[in-house]
């Protein structure tokens, strides 16, 4: 990430900082990885860690339905409940050690704060408008936004409507762009599919002084904490560093193309331990004379691939919707379905969107998954 500085801070860090009426600002460091990861330092109008009391936790973990799988499946992201509140509808579909990933459709704004105390969180704005306001400052969102949102990150959500389709997934490591696209001194390079101006960071909003009862619900190891603090959140008046929530959408990534059929880590678009997140855009077909647009029958050995498919008409799929999720486990082959490749050559173009996250360590089915599968998938590939 970029460094960036926003509001008010001192010339010299871990100094005295007032305000003109001569009032401490009080610092945070914000960071990871014990003072050596990446950190941002916020500087606010009160002390951050005034604590009134904290509730009695409440159990969040996913259920697991299926714990070894070799299945592919497909999961209809249409038939998941949606729900009035942010947190519930939550529902994760698909978990391992590194990750839980899922879909959410929230009707309600939130009207508390939220922390996830542990992993990082990338949301995907399937449908929906509105603002993720954060300590940092505020991002505005619409359909085709990525969100990421650093652990440790306070914020609220607020919706246009209620019509809100939510991909995500947390991540018990940093998730970052791709290594092999930065150089060095973490610029990205120029061959790579996006670049800084694409990434968008939170604007900071005025502080909020003021002193009650303000609910900051905690998420750890599985569990949602209410915590109850003096003071609102949002109180900072300045911070800088590299650690912060930003949006990236996905139509302003440069798809990468070639004569013949690229494989999908052209299509990479960040990383985490053990997993990767691809970006499948409009883009160019091969342009080889004799070119398959189609994918090849791939058997992804040492990895799970899970396909969301967000818009457009994905070529190498027959009968998939949007909000359909894929699973295709490691080591079973897959491809196109029956007539998709014969259908894709001579094709010069595709309007497909679709995100894919393939892990390294298999994942587990949970029993929300299991509520919304398409049992048939599993044989869709037998000749028609």
């Amino acid at each position: 990430m970029s460094y960036v500085h926003q509001g008010k801070i001192p010339p010299k860090r871990h100094t005295i900082f007032k305000s003109d009426e001569g009032n401490f600002y009080y610092e945070q460091l914000f960071g990871t990885e014990g003072f050596h990861g990446i950190s941002s330092l916020l500087y606010h109008l009160e002390r951050p860690t005034q604590i009134k009391s904290i509730g009695e936790p409440k159990d969040v973990s996913p259920k697991i339905a299926v714990e070894k799988n070799v299945t592919p499946r497909m999961f209809k992201g249409m038939n998941v409940s949606p729900e009035a509140d942010f947190l519930d509808s939550r529902k994760v579909l698909l978990v391992n050690n590194d990750l839980k990933m899922g879909l959410a459709k929230p009707q309600n704004s939130t009207d508390y704060f939220y922390k996830n105390a542990e992993c990082d969180e990338l949301v995907f704005v399937h449908e929906g408008t509105g603002i993720l306001k954060t300590f940092l400052g505020n991002l505005t969102f619409s359909k085709g936004d990525y969100l990421i949102i650093p652990r440790g990150t306070i914020y609220k959500i607020h919706f246009d409507t209620k019509e809100n389709v939510l991909f995500f997934l947390e991540s018990h490591s940093p998730i970052t762009t791709p290594k092999r696209y930065r150089n060095e001194f973490g610029q990205l390079l120029e061959h790579s599919p996006f670049c800084e101006r694409d990434l968008e960071t939170p604007v900071l909003q005025e502080p909020i002084n003021e002193k009650g009862d303000f609910l900051i619900k905690v998420k750890k190891e599985n569990q949602i904490t209410d915590f109850i603090y003096a003071t609102h959140p949002f109180d900072v008046v300045g911070w800088d560093g590299y650690f912060y929530p930003y949006k990236f959408n996905i139509k302003n990534f440069e798809p990468i193309t070639g004569r013949i059929h690229q494989p999908p880590p052209v299509h990479q678009t960040f990383e985490a331990y053990n997993f990767v997140v691809c970006s499948f855009v409009a883009r160019m077909y091969d342009y080889h004379p004799e070119s398959i647009p189609a994918p090849y029958n791939h058997s992804n050995i040492d990895s799970d691939e899970v396909l969301f498919y967000t818009e457009g008409d994905f070529m190498s799929r027959n009968h998939v919707d949007l909000m359909d999720f894929t699973l295709h486990p490691g080591g079973i082959v897959h491809g196109p379905h029956p007539g998709a490749m014969e259908r894709s050559i001579g094709k010069k173009f595709t309007e497909e969107f679709a995100v894919m996250v393939d892990p390294f360590r298999p994942f587990k089915i949970t029993e929300e998954a299991i509520k919304v599968e398409d049992p048939s998938y599993k044989t869709s590939w037998l000749g028609q």
